[in-house]
């Protein structure tokens, strides 16, 4: 059963090893991007003490970029102050997790009903609705022992595509830095879930309004999808969330 999100995670343990990264003008933001990744996949957990210098030295950077980095993670709600500590890697937060599926369902929902429009008028292109047909076909070739990770990246690979597809930029723009938060979420309670084959069905659903250019067909698919048998999956993954060890 995975570890209760309600307090940190003591450990006084080394944190994993991270490959190092090579010098660059953008050396701030790929510490930022590989420390974020590390957050979101569970490599660094909620709890988890900040030392600056053992992560410079598994990156094979100076303290500097790590600190600058750790700041933009401060700024995106996934590293907090401890204290006399510090900083740790921030508690999993079910309210905020919440608000956010609501305004995912909204923006699925419209996501879903462009694409659509854009396939009536002959304007989504192939190769697009491929991508989603092929993130599709990957989610239902996924079983029981799929690791964890693949799980959450096949999913995030679905959705990123079905925001594409809307030919709106702004709807990927605007969930792409609330990914970390849902990812590790899904990372911390998959594992101990059955796989939730409805819910690939269920994509399946949408994507085949948006091949019909059926436009209220697929935002209806993609919002039930969150608000019914999605939704089931989501509360439970919030229930487990906030259950005590």
């Amino acid at each position: 059963m995975s570890p209760s999100m309600s307090s940190p995670i003591e450990s006084d343990t080394p944190i994993a090893p991270l490959s190092p990264l090579t010098s660059s003008p953008v050396l701030i933001e790929q510490v930022y991007a590989r420390l974020r990744d590390a957050i979101a996949d569970l490599t660094l957990p909620p709890g988890e003490r900040i030392r600056q210098a053992e992560l410079a030295d598994s990156l094979g950077v100076s303290r500097q970029p790590v600190s600058h980095a750790l700041q933009l993670l401060k700024r995106d709600g996934l590293v907090c102050e401890s204290g006399r500590q510090g900083l740790e890697v921030a508690p999993i937060d079910a309210d905020h997790l919440r608000q956010l599926y609501q305004v995912r369902t909204a923006l699925d929902g419209l996501a879903a009903r462009l694409a659509a429009m854009r396939r009536a008028q002959g304007a989504l292109p192939q190769d697009t609705l491929k991508r989603l047909q092929d993130a599709v076909a990957a989610g239902m070739a996924m079983t029981r022992g799929t690791p964890v990770a693949k799980q959450v990246r096949v999913e995030v690979a679905f959705h990123t595509a079905l925001h594409d597809a809307s030919g709106n930029p702004l709807i990927g723009q605007t969930v792409a830095p609330q990914w970390p938060h849902i990812m590790r979420a899904m990372a911390a309670t998959l594992g101990t879930l059955p796989m939730q084959e409805v819910v690939w069905h269920e994509h399946g659903e949408i994507v085949a309004r948006i091949a019909a250019g059926d436009a209220d067909g697929a935002e209806r698919a993609a919002r039930e999808h969150t608000e019914t048998d999605g939704g089931n999956a989501r509360r439970e993954w919030l229930a487990r969330l906030t259950q005590p060890e």
